[in-house]
């Protein structure tokens, strides 16, 4: 049993210019760093493509993304992952500390992204053995519901054993059967006997630790009595692992974390040496040097089998207001060759937010109110002036760009979304006057617009 091979397939089917034309889909502006990530994507299938001599020789080339917060770094990478249907993590430099302190072991890095590689690949094998997996399902089911045959000799004409149980089927499909109740044999998660508290170097041994008791202790199920459709669903489940190959979903999983992993380093201007900074530093440097050679190409020990770190993409992003790139140790700065300088967003990149992508705010805010049967509208003004106040209010707090629209956007429908369910079948059109009459008395106290908004 072998995995589809989907993300190359897809991969190969994206130009840059197209990937960044999906991009556009969600992300707004930003279109150096949207090409970086095109291109780097792109270069993937076209490793692939070149002499088996030569492949191992190409390493990714890994990108630092500059720029205040809520600006897209953090979306670009996660859309990009998405879109090639590549393992993807996320993970924050400042959590990380050099070994010997209190943080988590960088290695963890690489095991929690083989852990998801595994999940997606499991998923789609899940999703590739439905059909037979609820056949199965179904039969076992069936076998519940239909009472034994009693093998008496009779004269009467009564229907036979199949006859009932393709009556019984078709009631089954029909959902007829949703109130009834059956017992079945279900699966029990049993909690560890023991929890290892892991720090730097000790994580795989606690996750290992914790499977091999499991393995030696045994499943253990337990009779549950539930309802029909969802005793569907847990035989389903259980039929699909059977049909699986573990093996298969291992080795495939981190083959996609080594040729395809994507991992996005956050906050690592939190890392980098400041200048005239004072008090206590907890080994900065030291841990830019321990993510170095993850960055550089090792092998990491999981709990899968060792993984390769050597042709993922790593995906960098810090602020940098306080520090820059070249604070960073020089080893580290040669591992991230590309870098992008992302715009800061102003009044008219707002109103693109929310007018432009696919999944803009006043998109999410009409489907949530229209599961009250409330019919909500967003008039062109009204945009404009929301864009205004959350420009405004950025510029007297802080800066976080784009995630001012949620505050301020909620804060406008605060009142909307407590009186939705008695407003049923009703329209409200949200424009300048609206928008000002909800947060005008708030915009026009600065301490008050501080604090809320």
């Amino acid at each position: 049993m072998k995995p589809a091979q989907a993300p190359e397939l897809l991969q190969a089917s994206f130009t840059p210019r197209e990937v960044v034309s999906e991009l556009d889909k969600f992300i707004v502006g930003q279109q150096a760093a949207k090409r970086a990530v095109a291109i780097a994507l792109r270069n993937r299938w076209r490793r692939r493509r070149v002499a088996p001599e030569l492949r191992d020789e190409i390493a990714p080339k890994n990108i630092i993304l500059v720029g205040p917060t809520g600006v897209g770094k953090t979306e670009i990478a996660r859309r990009l992952a998405r879109l090639a249907q590549a393992p993807f993590i996320k993970v924050e430099a400042s959590k990380f500390t050099e070994i010997g302190y209190v943080g988590r072991d960088v290695d963890s890095i690489i095991r929690d992204l083989t852990e998801a590689a595994v999940q997606m690949v499991r998923e789609e094998e899940r999703l590739r053995v439905l059909v037979a997996a609820s056949t199965h399902a179904e039969e076992r089911l069936l076998d519940l519901l239909l009472p034994k045959p009693r093998y008496e000799q009779t004269t009467t004409l009564t229907p036979t054993p199949d006859a009932n149980r393709e009556r019984l089927r078709t009631m089954l499909r029909a959902g007829e059967l949703a109130e009834r109740q059956v017992e079945i044999d279900a699966e029990e998660s049993r909690a560890p006997l023991m929890q290892v508290l892991s720090n730097a170097g000790m994580e795989e041994m606690g996750a290992n630790l914790q499977e091999m008791m499991g393995q030696m202790l045994g499943r253990r199920t337990r009779k549950r009595r539930v309802r029909v459709p969802e005793a569907l669903e847990l035989l389903t489940h259980e039929e699909a692992n059977k049909l699986i190959d573990q093996d298969s979903v291992t080795k495939e999983a981190v083959r996609r974390a080594e040729d395809s992993g994507i991992v996005f380093l956050d906050e690592i201007d939190k890392i980098g040496r400041r200048e005239g900074g004072v008090g206590p530093d907890v080994s900065r440097e030291g841990v830019q040097r321990d993510i170095l050679p993850i960055v550089e190409g090792s092998t990491v020990t999981t709990k899968y089998g060792p993984v390769r770190t050597d042709h993922m993409l790593f995906i960098a992003a810090g602020a940098f207001h306080m520090s820059k790139v070249s604070d960073l140790i020089p080893e580290l700065q040669g591992r991230f060759p590309i870098r992008v300088e992302l715009d800061a967003l102003g009044e008219p990149e707002l109103l693109r937010i929310l007018r432009e992508p696919q999944n803009a705010l006043p998109v999410q805010y009409r489907a949530l109110l229209a599961t009250e049967d409330v019919t909500l509208t967003f008039a062109d003004d009204g945009l404009t002036e929301l864009a205004h106040m959350a420009a405004e209010a950025n510029s007297r707090a802080e800066n976080i760009g784009a995630r001012r629209l949620h505050t301020v956007m909620e804060r406008l429908l605060e009142e909307l979304s407590f009186s939705a369910p008695e407003r049923g079948g009703t329209t409200v059109t949200i424009d300048a006057v609206f928008v000002r009459q909800a947060l005008g008395k708030v915009f026009e106290n600065e301490d008050l617009s501080r604090y809320i908004l």
